[in-house]
């Protein structure tokens, strides 16, 4: 679109009022933070790109109180570059997926919540909504909405707080967030075993996590995926994160865990957090930019068998991120197999497929994200009644 039909609100006010001047007049919007994720999800046919540009700055932080709120245009590296300073973060580790997506621009803190934005850590530390304390936004009726706050239990009524998060602006455009923050590690350090296949990798990082070295990322790289990211062979990754005597205490026993069982390796510090930046983005699918690249959350212990399942049928190539739970999983060629994905996916467990990366040609026709049971779609359906009467925002990106 021209810059024409770009508009950036200086302030919730004037979004408001655009919004309702919008509702007035019948046009659409595609809601927009940083526009690097704009290629997931079905293509918006908007009228307009309402974007939250301008809506930047953080509007309070005590970092006593491990609680951060900001305008919802606030480029993330400036929140995660705040919150270093005192040596804090977001537990959650959102994701960079621009070199995934071949995209440009600056994510947002916005669009984190937005999409439920989440990491490795997940397994331990959950996912963005569950660090998720307020949000303010405006409606598809031009009416600025508050919920949450910024201590962990302050909702009375409906919880729209978490109810926004993975909403993909479809329901309401976000002016302010409000996170939990949590103190940075004081070092990390990464278990590698070295030539484990899918199987066997399964069971090593299911052992893990059973134990009491408190791992905060488990990840499996089969052999095409480990050469891109740390040369050699397949590579079963795991995170050990906290104080240096406890941490050098807990990998002793984890390294006692799997003697004999491969080799092992450890990564620290910067070389650890190199690699789980990489699991983080998916960097070992970007391949060539174009191919299909699917997101799967499924059952820990069935994740291989689905990879096996698929690769029987088609070209693929996939990592297994928290414990396996999360299965990345790419595909030559432009078809995204969506009947297949979703066949093999309920066949073993089911779960919820995304279809992160395609062209737009496909995105248009097949089911982008994992079609609902009719009675959660019917709600879903009331839900966005409530809050988008008129269908504003994002029209189409969810479902057709």
């Amino acid at each position: 679109m021209s810059k024409a039909d770009r508009l950036q609100p200086a302030n919730e006010a004037e979004a408001a009022d655009r919004i309702r001047a919008a509702a007035a007049d019948g046009m659409t919007f595609a809601i927009e933070g940083g526009g690097t994720k704009t290629t997931i999800g079905r293509p918006v046919f908007a009228d307009k790109v309402l974007s939250s540009a301008k809506l930047r700055g953080i509007t309070a932080y005590n970092p006593a109180e491990l609680v951060l709120t900001a305008l919802a245009g606030t480029p993330l590296k400036h929140i995660e570059d705040e919150l270093a300073k005192n040596n804090q973060r977001l537990a959650f580790e959102p994701a960079d997926h621009r070199p995934l997506l071949c995209s440009d621009g600056d994510p947002t803190i916005g669009a984190v919540a937005a999409i439920n934005n989440s990491g490795p850590r997940r397994i331990v530390a959950g996912a963005a909504r569950d660090s998720l304390l307020g949000v303010r936004f405006v409606n598809g009726r031009g009416e600025t909405i508050k919920n949450g706050g910024r201590v962990m239990k302050n909702v009375t009524g409906l919880d729209l707080v978490k109810l926004m998060a993975g909403s993909w602006g479809t329901l309401g455009f976000l002016t302010e967030v409000t996170f939990k923050v949590l103190p940075a590690p004081e070092i990390e350090t990464t278990l590698l075993l070295r030539g484990l296949d899918d199987a066997g990798a399964t069971t090593a990082m299911a052992h893990a996590m059973a134990s009491s070295t408190e791992v905060t990322g488990a990840a499996h790289l089969p052999e095409l995926a480990a050469g891109r990211l740390t040369g050699g062979g397949a590579a079963t990754a795991l995170r050990l994160e906290g104080f240096a005597d406890s941490v050098a205490d807990r990998m002793a026993r984890l390294r006692g865990l799997f003697d004999g069982v491969a080799d092992l390796a450890e990564l620290e510090n910067d070389e650890s957090r190199a690699l789980w930046r990489d699991i983080r983005d998916a960097r070992a699918l970007v391949g060539d930019g174009r191919s299909p690249v699917w997101r799967v959350s499924m059952t820990p212990s069935r994740g291989h068998e689905f990879v096996m399942a698929v690769r029987m049928k088609t070209a693929a190539d996939a990592f297994y991120d928290w414990q396996g739970g999360l299965v990345w999983i790419g595909l030559e060629g432009g078809d995204p197999q969506d009947d297949l994905i979703r066949t093999e996916l309920a066949r073993h467990g089911g779960g919820h497929a995304m279809l992160v990366r395609a062209d737009s040609e496909v995105r248009v026709l097949a089911p982008v994200f994992q079609p609902q049971a009719q009675p959660l779609e019917a709600l879903s359906g009331r839900i966005k009644a409530a809050f988008d009467p008129r269908g504003l925002f994002n029209p189409g990106r969810m479902a057709a």
